[in-house]
């Protein structure tokens, strides 16, 4: 029960950290392309601040990892389908 719960949470902290970074890196796609991104960018944010050093251990941290993630995932693909 608590795994569902944690996906849960973490689908919704994806698809709202997708959406901020499509406003800050001004991206023009849909809802749903927005939360695969956020995330995705979960996943590729934790890996960027692991590798510096920094883990994300309160909800603020999770939100910021998943925008920053979702921010490169989005600028990574405008150089590539530019």
């Amino acid at each position: 029960m608590f795994f569902l719960l944690k996906i849960a949470i973490g689908i919704v902290i994806g698809g709202i950290s997708g959406a901020l970074a499509g406003a800050i890196m001004k991206s023009n796609g849909g809802t749903l392309r927005n939360i695969i991104l956020g995330i995705v960018g979960g996943f590729v944010g934790s890996l960027v601040f692991g590798l510096i050093g920094f883990k994300s251990t309160n909800i603020i941290g999770t939100m910021i990892t998943s925008i920053v993630g979702a921010c490169i995932i989005l600028a990574i693909g405008k150089k590539i389908f530019k």
